[in-house]
């Protein structure tokens, strides 16, 4: 596999993993417009580990707290970071129900499509831009209740479809909830582990029956940039809600998903 693939496809994948700016619609545009072959399940079994691994790493606190929350559980005591894991969990029901019953009855293949990235980045672009301009600030992660967490769950569903973004539209339903930026950005982020854990879990079974499981250096390559990438991402969006609004993120799918609607509907070539 040529190293250009590897390192764009790894830079691209760590850096939009967690903006809300849609990793699944961006992975799918660069083979289109660079004319290459598919990665293959190696490369996203491997950016995959590396995203999961900055984002732990980013919010090792946090993992830590949940993890000793769960150790007082067990002997009898109530911990806020155990309540925490249960949100996480119970957020995490709804997409995976619904990402089983989509990949048994062969419903992803046909959301892969440019016109439906083009609308989904813009539309959903706009759904951010207006949650986070109604949504209070006043709550942080630490207010979140059950109806909360199943609302920002089934709002994870609608990112199945490539666009969407997982991280944009957790995070919008957040703010629509009242949450401060950054918290809402914490949440989302915190939700990813269960999830890509799923999808890299599912994907590492198909690639072990698939028995081409051999790790390789161009998977190693791939999981480190996407590990260092992502972690820079984090940093810098991070850094920046806790001053700033999503306007930038917004004006970036804005233009985006216009071009890509402009480009499917034959205004330019």
């Amino acid at each position: 596999m040529p190293v250009l693939h590897i390192v764009v496809l790894a830079i691209v994948q760590g850096i939009t993993e967690f903006l809300p700016i849609s990793s699944s619609g961006h992975l799918v545009l660069i083979p289109v417009f660079a004319d290459w072959p598919d990665q293959g399940l190696i490369i996203d079994v491997a950016v995959h580990v590396g995203t999961l691994g900055a984002v732990c790493l980013y919010f090792w606190r946090d993992m830590l707290g949940m993890t000793a929350g769960l150790l007082a559980v067990t002997r009898g005591r109530r911990d806020p970071y155990a309540r925490l894991f249960g949100l996480l969990v119970l957020a995490t029901l709804p997409v995976i129900a619904a990402g089983y019953l989509m990949e048994r009855y062969g419903m992803m293949d046909g959301l892969r499509s440019i016109e439906i990235i083009a609308w989904t980045t813009f539309g959903f672009g706009i759904v951010l831009y207006i949650t986070d301009q109604v949504g209070m600030t006043v709550r942080r992660v630490e207010h979140i209740g059950i109806v909360d967490a199943i609302i920002i769950g089934l709002s994870q569903v609608l990112a199945l479809v490539p666009g969407t973004s997982r991280s944009g539209i957790t995070m919008s339903a957040a703010r629509m909830l009242g949450m401060e930026r950054s918290e809402a950005a914490r949440f989302s982020m915190l939700l990813s582990i269960p999830t890509i854990i799923g999808a890299g879990t599912l994907k590492g079974l198909q690639l072990y029956h698939s028995g081409d499981a051999q790790l390789t250096a161009d998977a190693i390559l791939a999981a480190g940039l996407a590990f260092g990438t992502a972690l820079v991402a984090i940093f810098i969006m991070m850094a920046w809600l806790r001053r700033a609004t999503f306007t930038p993120f917004v004006l970036y799918r804005i233009a985006l998903g216009g071009g890509l609607l402009a480009l499917s509907y034959g205004f330019i070539s």
